[in-house]
């Protein structure tokens, strides 16, 4: 019986130890990207919402006019050990169910763990809102209900992407006699 070529057999030794090494390399990168870098909701909050202008008259010869627009302050808050990146989006408000105004969000990023703030104006479209038949006794009783919806849609890659949504509802209360809002939040996030 011959032995085997000690050549051959430090090839098979070295080449399967290198085959183990990168095995459990991809395992412990696997492992790290589903625990310690596993994706996480974006936090889009609502920190602020007041009226910056309110005009309501009502003249006999051309009818309602109206003009409201409310400045809203946001948070977008990353709890991710990376970027997220999200898309052009939009905020709406709405009353009682119907789109009655709109604020445009540009496009942006979120470092890894950190936030940013944005200020956004939603204008309402007066048309829309005086056509609904219970604005004027709303407006008769001083309170008009409105709610905002914002919607950010968005992806964090870590070793893949992965999409994620993060959204943000308010019930507003605008007192048309003294100019506030009351404001109650509900945050959802989704992946």
């Amino acid at each position: 019986m011959t032995s085997p070529n000690p050549r051959k057999r430090c090839a098979v030794i070295v080449c399967l130890t290198v085959t183990a090494v990168i095995v459990l390399l991809v395992l412990l990168i696997v492992i790290l990207g589903f625990t310690v870098y596993k994706p996480k909701h974006p936090v889009t909050t609502v920190n602020s919402v007041s009226v910056a202008d309110l005009d309501l008259s009502l003249d006999l010869t051309s009818g309602v006019k109206l003009n409201i627009s409310l400045d809203a302050g946001i948070n977008v808050r990353n709890p991710n050990r990376v970027g997220f990146k999200y898309s052009d989006s939009t905020a709406y408000l709405r009353y009682r169910g119907k789109d009655v105004g709109e604020a445009p969000i540009a496009a942006g990023r979120v470092g890894a763990r950190s936030s940013t703030d944005m200020n956004i104006t939603l204008t309402v479209i007066a048309d829309r809102l005086v056509s609904d038949r219970n604005f004027f006794s709303d407006a008769a009783s001083g309170t008009l209900p409105f709610e905002s919806f914002i919607k950010l849609d968005g992806k964090v890659r870590i070793l893949f992407s992965f999409h994620v949504t993060a959204y943000a509802t308010c019930d507003l209360q605008i007192h048309v006699f003294n100019r506030s809002v009351s404001q109650k939040c509900h945050y959802k996030t989704k992946l």
